[in-house]
């Protein structure tokens, strides 16, 4: 992955904290199937890590298995290769 369109990009700036799939959408200006797919192309690349809360440790951990399908199910967190990215431009 070279370049980030622009959604790609806004999804970044939206994940320097874990968020959930809801408020990505509401803070990228994109139909949320366009977000979708973008979200998922960057989890691919590695940009981006999906994460789940682990009741035990009371904290968000990294889920190395996710549900494509199932967004919502997850928060997302970008990775530092995803914030090197967004702040390369």
């Amino acid at each position: 992955m070279n370049d980030l369109s622009p959604v790609e990009f806004d999804i970044l700036g939206a994940l320097y904290f874990v968020e959930p799939f809801d408020n990505i959408v509401k803070e990228v200006n994109a139909p949320e199937n366009i977000i979708t797919d973008c979200l998922r192309g960057l989890i691919q690349h590695k940009l981006v890590t999906a994460m789940k809360f682990d009741m035990e440790q009371s904290e968000y951990v990294r889920s190395f298995i996710y549900d494509s399908d199932n967004m919502r199910a997850y928060h997302y967190l970008a990775t530092k290769e995803g914030l090197m990215k967004h702040n390369s431009r």
